[in-house]
């Protein structure tokens, strides 16, 4: 008697377990749920190629800085911002980017 009851139990306990985790896993995969995921891995992405081009350029500063040193030429304290380009007017331009 108390055979069939624990097993019974136990059935009934692993039936409860997988379909809990069926339906996790079926919210998982929701349209909606993946393109949250997608964002999510994509604004990860971001930062880290962020934080690469930080590095990258911290590592570029101190390399010229090095170069300039080891040469004798003293480096611009401020570099000098970029001019921003304005294009003429041209009426027969359909793009409307100008």
């Amino acid at each position: 008697m108390f055979r069939r009851t624990f097993w019974f139990t136990a059935g009934a306990a692993a039936g409860v377990w997988a379909t809990t985790k069926v339906n996790r896993k079926i919210r998982q995969l929701t349209p909606e749920s993946l393109a949250a995921q997608a964002a999510d891995k994509a604004l990860e992405a971001g930062h880290k190629l962020k934080d690469f081009a930080l590095d990258v350029r911290e590592g570029m500063v101190r390399r010229e800085a090095e170069l300039g040193d080891a040469l004798g030429i003293e480096a611009p304290a401020e570099p000098e911002p970029a001019l921003h380009r304005t294009l003429p007017y041209n009426p027969n331009n359909r793009n409307e980017d100008y």
